[in-house]
């Protein structure tokens, strides 16, 4: 026997009828409830909604679909979780009303199903059991919204009318996501094809003329075509970070994985940028312990790390500065520094030291021509292969960048849990 508290109190009826009590216990009759249809945009018209109601209540199955049907809305109903699982899986419903306490499969499952079989469908929970606890528990779990029962055909119209005017904007969000993937994977190939490649041309070609095979160029040709040079290295190293900030942010960072040993990998990192280190007269220090072991991960995206880490302490150094790069074996992982002794970042500026495009000016005024997205590619990288990094500064001083790697088996994703201040400090010499 239902309890009659428990059924759907349809009030803006004449056929409802009441106890003495006032309590709202059955429903006869099958009069046009509806106030109009509800307004929820061009994109999803009422007849192409679909409601799925499940609940292990005939009567609250029944008193739903009677009230949402007359709204134009295709209305299916299930009695259990599994029911209910198999009729998402085969109408894929916008809006899913699912009542807590189910056998075998409780309304806190459901909704976890209900996510993992389609993130964009939109889930309410219709309960006679409210409480505050459990309203938060089904919000984490995935609900939109809570309706505890009783309630009236206008507060169950109102919230399923919510509920799809959320469902066409996640699927329009859905669909702008989409485009702008589609864009943004044309601006590549666009950068790549029809931008990198004839930049690439052109600095063979000054470097025929400056190495004087089309022929011998006087003192300020010379000047004018190394001044060329160096204009378009910057370009091509702001084309190649677009690239390379595309690609990260697609989720193809890690693209192949291999034993890297650490010392091999710095000496080309360093071989790299040596040439700009020579001119500023920079010594640059290797410090690996022979017993340091190898790590895993993809070798050409951690050059690409070190590379640029080691490139801004030559930028960022005076004349005769010091660079240090130290390998340190720890616990579980390998620490690298990078230290300079250069002119410093301010304290201010360093929690944006990793953001998107931002360069730094120092106390000095002086500013480095740059893309203001190494760092951020940097950071990306690293955290790619379950490490972290971190940067001390003193103006004045110098700054140093230390990057935590764990060792042996890689273990990639976004569940790492390497804490470059729990690991690094605990054991630093």
């Amino acid at each position: 026997m239902l309890k009659p508290e428990r059924l759907l109190c349809l009030t803006a009826a004449t056929g409802c009828s009441e106890t003495a009590g006032g309590t709202r216990f059955a429903c006869r009759g099958k009069r046009d409830y509806g106030r109009g249809k509800p307004n929820i945009g061009d994109a999803m018209e009422n007849g192409d909604a679909i409601v799925l109601v499940i609940d292990d209540e005939e009567a609250m199955r029944d008193s739903c679909q009677q009230v949402l049907s007359r709204e134009g809305y295709r209305v299916e109903t299930a009695a259990d979780g599994e029911g209910g699982l198999r009729k998402m899986r085969q109408l894929s419903p916008d809006i899913v009303l699912v009542d807590l306490k189910m056998p075998r499969i409780d309304g806190m499952e459901m909704l976890k199903e209900i996510t993992a079989l389609d993130p964009t469908a939109v889930a309410v929970v219709i309960t006679g059991y409210a409480t505050v606890e459990s309203a938060v528990e089904a919000m984490k779990c995935g609900a939109y919204d809570f309706l505890p029962k009783p309630f009236t055909p206008e507060e169950l119209r109102i919230v399923t009318q919510r509920g799809l005017e959320r469902r066409r904007l996640t699927v329009e969000m859905e669909a702008l996501r989409k485009e702008n993937e589609r864009m943004r994977e044309n601006f590549l190939t666009v950068v790549t094809h029809e931008l990198r490649a004839p930049l690439v041309a052109v600095e063979q070609y000054l470097e025929v003329m400056l190495n004087e095979m089309a022929g011998s160029i006087t003192s300020k040709q010379r000047e004018i075509l190394e001044h060329s040079r160096k204009r378009l290295e910057w370009l091509l190293t702001l084309v190649n970070e677009w690239l390379s900030m595309s690609r990260i942010q697609r989720g193809k960072v890690v693209e192949r994985l291999e034993t890297v040993e650490m010392r091999e990998l710095l000496e080309q990192s360093v071989d790299l940028v040596r040439p700009q280190a020579e001119e500023m007269n920079i010594d640059i220090k290797i410090e690996v312990p022979e017993s340091l072991p190898a790590i895993e991960g993809d070798k050409d995206a951690l050059s690409h790390v070190f590379m640029n880490l080691v490139s801004n302490a030559v930028k960022y150094n005076h004349e005769e500065g010091t660079i240090r790069i130290r390998a340190i074996d720890k616990v579980d992982s390998v620490a690298v520094e990078v230290a300079d002794t250069g002119v410093g970042i301010p304290e201010g500026r360093l929690p944006f030291i990793f953001d998107e495009f931002f360069r730094v000016i120092t106390d000095e005024g002086r500013r480095v021509a740059g893309t203001g997205l190494g760092l951020t590619i940097v950071k990306r990288i690293v955290e790619a292969h379950c490490g972290s990094v971190k940067v001390d500064s003193t103006v004045g001083e110098g700054t140093t960048f230390t990057v935590l790697l764990p060792k042996g088996q890689a273990r990639l994703g976004p569940a790492c849990e390497l804490s470059i201040d729990s690991e690094f400090e605990a054991s630093k010499p």
